[in-house]
């Protein structure tokens, strides 16, 4: 069995919830084209799945599908109304003298060959992200990110923009680490309405070993 099966947190005939992996795409990117990807190995178990919303390849967490076209429906009005609450957790570069913090930068996505998302006050999409501090580490602090937007690298590019890049994020300056290998960035919990039965649910993904481990690492000093 593939890890990706055995990370399932919930599954029923209207929708698949997950633990997504570090590492692995969504889907191909239109620049990249991938044969292995999260939704062709959920199909080829358990037939035609709907994307409800992404995660950047490089991050880990929880993830939910929908099996039905009138499931997806359903969920992606939740998405668009903000109903579903998507929480995350990050380990960020330095100590910020706020505990919570509003971040509204306006952000253009696929700028440049590295297709970085930017801040742009002029022609980006208006986004949101509320940070929390929840720990206060040697050099870096964990903290919780909710989106109240879904733009490509939002938590990542607001986090850069408010002087605290991501632990491991090269790609948003973030110095060079050993810590972790890749954006410390993990989807922590998701809240929605069940499409059938209209019951409030919620799942949690424990980070994964990169992730613990970092934490550990920057504790160690």
């Amino acid at each position: 069995m593939c890890k990706v099966i055995r990370n399932i947190l919930y599954s029923d005939d209207a929708i698949i919830v997950l633990d997504k992996p570090a590492g692995l795409s969504v889907l191909p990117d239109g620049w990249e084209k991938e044969s292995h990807h999260l939704a062709r190995m959920l199909e080829e178990e358990y037939g035609k799945v709907w994307i409800v919303h992404r995660l950047d390849k490089s991050t880990s967490g929880v993830m939910i599908f929908a099996r039905s076209a009138e499931a997806h429906r359903a969920l992606n009005m939740q998405f668009e109304k903000h109903e579903a609450r998507k929480i995350y957790h990050a380990l960020a570069v330095g100590n910020p003298k706020w505990a919570e913090k509003i971040a509204r930068f306006p952000l253009r996505i696929n700028v440049g060959h590295k297709h970085r998302t930017m801040v742009d006050e002029k022609n980006g999409k208006p986004c949101e992200t509320r940070f929390r501090v929840l720990k206060r580490l040697q050099d870096c602090v964990l903290l919780e990110a909710e989106l109240m937007t879904g733009r490509t690298h939002q938590i990542r590019v607001h986090a850069y923009a408010l002087d605290h890049p991501l632990l491991g994020d090269v790609l948003y300056s973030a110095p060079e680490t050993d810590l972790i290998a890749r954006p410390a960035l993990h989807a922590h919990s998701l809240a929605f309405t069940h499409p059938q039965t209209n019951e409030r649910l919620k799942f949690t993904a424990p980070y994964p070993p990169d992730f613990e481990a970092a934490i550990s690492g920057i504790e160690r000093g």
